[in-house]
């Protein structure tokens, strides 16, 4: 599930597909695989190894199908965060939390990321270790990489393979994870294991799919390295006046904590962090809806996956993880089905915003566009659209 590309990387490979006529996507697949070899070897690797390395490859048409097919960023923040996070899995994370405490010590030392953070994403991702996917990792980088959807974004992380299958520790034929070509426990990709794996449990080698003290230290000294500020929090469930400036909330603007206090925003269960810290008011489904003050950490999880909806639950789930009770669902305005939120984005491009790909799904440029479009219509401006607003555009 997990879909994190790095800036540095995405810049890399934008880089070399303006320079290299090698680094193009699309045509025979085999005509694309020569071209990678000839790029790896071009980088210092040797024929023997390069080979040896794209013997088995093959076009995966089920890793396109997974990519095309990922229903669950339609569904809304209430629909997800409900199927997901079941007593099942409460339960396995608190025993999990108890086996390990150790392990999320030294984790929490080390990195500083509270070990509800890395349990979230390990239930959510592969439910402790027990379903850690069944695509043939390289199979899976080099079509998605031949595909012409986002080559830029695939394409380094087969040459991160290639250095892990030198080092011994990838298999060609063998090694398997996501369709997107992550692996292990928390699913890293290739890329982020070179840089961010660790031996967590002393034995010498990092074993991402069958040690949970390596995949947990290597997922924490990840998320330090994608900006993970230790000692903070990331999410925090809160109640909001009926007065708020609903256009002040959002993901895109921030205020220090002091001044969402005096706006009357309130903590449902504890308090509020003192000081400046910045923080967003975030309302996944309006202002009828839960409402949550997301503070600094809660962008980095954005560097680990896109998706709004997952982002959310995830960090949430790592909340109840740590003892947070179930939040308050309101009363929110219905969701819009698939075909309104498709003409929603229609209506909203007509009117000259970018929503990127009319696709029915609530992305972040959606929701600026609604937004927009509710200020304007003298709305209650929380982002979240209504078949209300969309009648009246």
């Amino acid at each position: 599930m997990t879909f994190r590309i790095s800036l540095a990387a995405f810049a890399i490979s934008l880089a070399t597909l303006t320079t290299s006529a090698q680094a193009q996507c699309g045509g025979s697949f085999s005509g694309f695989v020569s071209g990678l070899k000839q790029e790896a070897m071009a980088k210092g690797h040797s024929k023997a190894n390069v080979d040896a390395f794209f013997a088995s490859v093959r076009q995966d048409p089920r890793t396109l199908r997974a990519d095309r097919s990922q229903g669950i960023f339609k569904k809304t923040f209430a629909e997800f965060s409900r199927a997901v996070i079941s007593q099942n899995r409460m339960d396995h994370g608190r025993k999990n939390a108890q086996k390990y405490a150790s392990v999320f010590d030294r984790v929490e030392r080390e990195t500083g990321v509270s070990r509800g953070v890395l349990l979230a994403f390990w239930a959510l991702e592969t439910d402790y270790g027990a379903v850690q996917g069944d695509f043939n990792t390289l199979n899976s980088l080099v079509t998605l990489a031949h595909d012409c959807r986002r080559p830029e974004l695939f394409r380094p992380q087969i040459f991160a393979a290639l250095e892990l299958y030198e080092r011994g520790d990838f298999s060609p034929t063998k090694t398997k994870g996501a369709w997107a070509g992550e692996i292990g426990m928390v699913q890293m990709l290739p890329e982020d294991i070179i840089e961010n794996g660790r031996d967590g449990d002393g034995d010498g080698q990092v074993s991402l799919k069958t040690s949970p003290p390596d995949a947990l230290l290597s997922g924490g000294t990840m998320l330090k390295s994608l900006g993970w500020r230790a000692g903070e929090p990331w999410l925090q469930e809160v109640s909001v006046p009926s007065n708020l400036d609903w256009s002040k909330t959002g993901l895109d603007k921030t205020a220090p904590v002091s001044a969402w206090k005096a706006g009357g925003v309130k903590a449902k269960h504890g308090s509020l962090p003192n000081g400046n810290l910045q923080a967003s008011v975030l309302l996944p489904m309006g202002r009828k809806g839960p409402a949550f003050l997301a503070y600094p950490n809660f962008r980095v999880y954005f560097e680990w996956n896109k998706s709004f909806v997952y982002v959310t639950t995830a960090a949430y789930f790592a909340t109840r993880l740590e003892g947070a009770p179930i939040y308050d669902l309101g009363n929110p305005d219905p969701s819009l089905n698939d075909a309104q939120m498709k003409s929603l984005q229609k209506k909203l491009v007509a009117r000259g915003h970018d929503v990127g790909k009319i696709d029915g799904i609530l992305g972040a440029k959606t929701r600026a566009a609604v937004q927009a479009e509710q200020q304007r219509l003298g709305l209650p401006a929380d982002a979240w659209p209504t078949t209300d607003l969309l009648n009246r555009l």
